[in-house]
């Protein structure tokens, strides 16, 4: 080794942040191992590199004891003060027993202790930067199947799409860009795992923040999401500002921005509902599209009675119950749904209920 080595290894200090002490160091403790297993050397030695130079040495260490047992590791106190009138019990003493051919060694143990750290560098800088990531979202291309594993090529890394993240339908066909959600980010011996997910509902938060300046800006504000993957969401969004139609902004222009994530999820329905602070105008809403005349709650159990027209029961409910469970799940109250006529002959309507606001996407 030379000088030009350790200037290299500046120059990697400053590409990959690796500091040139701590290679040094990482370098120093393989030499010891490679020198022993070379050499086959019983001695306690210490490899020490020249930090301005690059020289290597290989210095033997013994102990200065009153009585030598092993003269390989241990000196005798009149010995060690032939070399050095200051010598004490207890100190060591060293010697350079740096062989002739040790460069050859040294130079290759040191490119694999480079390699294995550059290796390691990399693979810290990459969990780092996506641990911080976890619940965000990520565009991937799709790379290989492995099992009913799905490997999306992120660029620096890859992420795994397992089989119950997958969304029911959908097919990952190699060399598509899809969006899929960070649910966790793991540190293992061979690099850092990323799970994500295609079906998780932060999945639709995310994509709606990255479509609609509202909600970026911090002007409309989504305050719930419940979903069925693949077939059917429902997202609650609320406006900090009156003259902000919250469903409006999310819906955009002919559409537009509630279609690209519609797009994205590869035709998975989509309803926009008006959030309400007043649950008989949320779960009112929440009910979208169905057209509902009546809400009744009983707010300690958190239960409500809904009355639609009776050609709405149908719409209400949803194909399987998925309009009515949906709507439960992102109230949080238990929905009791009827028909006009199964509720009886009523005289008056509640009109007060502010109903508007529940758009679906179909």
């Amino acid at each position: 080794m030379n000088i030009e080595f350790i200037q290299a290894l500046r120059d990697l200090e400053k590409e990959k942040g690796i500091k040139v002490d701590i290679l040094l160091e990482a370098i120093e403790a393989a030499l010891i191992s490679a020198y022993k297993k070379n050499f086959g050397s019983a001695q306690n030695v210490r490899v020490e590199i020249q930090r301005d130079t690059g020289e290597i040495k290989v210095l033997a260490q013994r102990q200065v004891v009153e009585e030598v047992g092993d003269p390989r590791t241990e000196i005798s106190l009149v010995e060690a003060r032939a070399i050095n009138s200051n010598y004490e019990i207890g100190d060591v003493v060293e010697k350079e027993v740096t062989p002739r051919d040790f460069g050859r060694i040294a130079a290759q143990t040191a490119k694999q202790v480079v390699v294995q750290r550059i290796r390691e560098a990399e693979r810290s800088l990459i969990y780092d930067e996506f641990i911080g990531r976890e619940n965000d979202i990520v565009t991937g291309v799709v790379q290989r199947q492995e099992g009913k594993n799905i490997i999306l090529d992120l660029g620096r890394a890859e992420a795994i799409l397992l089989p119950s993240e997958q969304s029911p339908g959908e097919v990952y066909r190699q060399g598509e860009r899809l969006k899929a959600y960070i649910l966790e980010v793991r540190k293992t011996n061979k690099g850092p795992q990323i799970l994500v997910s295609r079906t998780h509902p932060g999945l639709i938060k995310r994509l709606f923040e990255l479509e609609v300046p509202e909600i970026h800006d911090g002007i409309v504000e989504i305050k719930g999401v419940a979903r069925e993957a693949g077939a059917r969401s429902k997202i609650a969004v609320h406006s900090r500002e009156e003259k902000v139609d919250p469903v409006g902004a999310c819906v955009g222009p002919k559409g537009s921005r509630v279609q690209a994530v519609v797009q994205e999820l590869r035709g998975e329905k989509v309803d926009i509902i008006k959030w309400s602070d007043d649950p008989a105008v949320f779960v009112a809403n929440s009910l979208s599209p169905a057209r509902v005349l009546d809400v009744t709650v009983d707010e300690e159990n958190k239960v409500s009675q809904v009355i639609v027209p009776d050609n709405q029961l149908s719409l209400a409910i949803g194909k399987e119950g998925q309009n009515a469970r949906l709507a439960a799940r992102i109230t949080g109250w238990k929905i009791d749904i009827k028909s006009e006529s199964e509720a009886g002959d009523w005289d008056t309507w509640d009109n007060d209920l502010d109903l508007a606001g529940g758009i679906e996407e179909e």
